[in-house]
């Protein structure tokens, strides 16, 4: 199996794989939240986003094993931004604790998390998330899709980030 192959095949399948994690975790907490009397907005796009993330990934993995391999300051600097990213988004779960959920939902009466990463900027969650498909894409060599990839879903965050503004009572 050719090497552009192995690369692309590997970290789709360890992106898809910490993304079960995650929707584990955000399952539980959505639970959590809900039993708190936590309301979800009805207009976020979180239907759309659960299909186009892992979606990107999965083109992003295609393109890669067709292109060939990543050129080696490519996959490096991938592993690099990936790596930062994670480690961003762990810092904002943990942040966050039970209110860390896929879904934009709210405890009545609880104010926004100000800290960790929240005390340096309101959405680390979503810096990550771009750091995840930029790194992969770098990782795979996926230039053309990985830049759709963070235009099309970078457009749903910005909607999200509308949706998750006005639950939390910001303008």
């Amino acid at each position: 199996m050719p090497s552009a192959v192995i690369i692309a095949l590997g970290t789709v399948v360890a992106v898809l794989a910490v993304m079960a994690g995650e929707a584990v975790l955000s399952a539980h907490n959505t639970s959590v939240l809900r039993a708190r009397g936590a309301v979800e907005p009805p207009d976020d796009v979180y239907h759309l986003m659960q299909v186009a993330y892992p979606l990107a990934f999965v083109v992003m993995a295609i393109e890669g094993a067709l292109r060939g391999p990543s050129p080696q300051v490519a996959l490096a600097s991938g592993l690099a931004v990936f790596g930062l990213a994670k480690a961003l988004k762990g810092w904002a779960i943990s942040s966050l604790g039970s209110r860390w959920s896929f879904r934009v939902l709210v405890p009545p009466g609880e104010p926004p998390i100000a800290q960790g990463p929240y005390r340096l900027m309101r959405h680390p969650n979503y810096l990550a998330v771009c750091g995840e498909i930029v790194g992969a894409a770098l990782i795979v060599g996926a230039f053309v899709s990985g830049a759709a990839a963070l235009l099309g879903f970078g457009w749903l965050m910005l909607r999200r980030i509308a949706v998750e503004d006005r639950a939390l009572g910001r303008r």
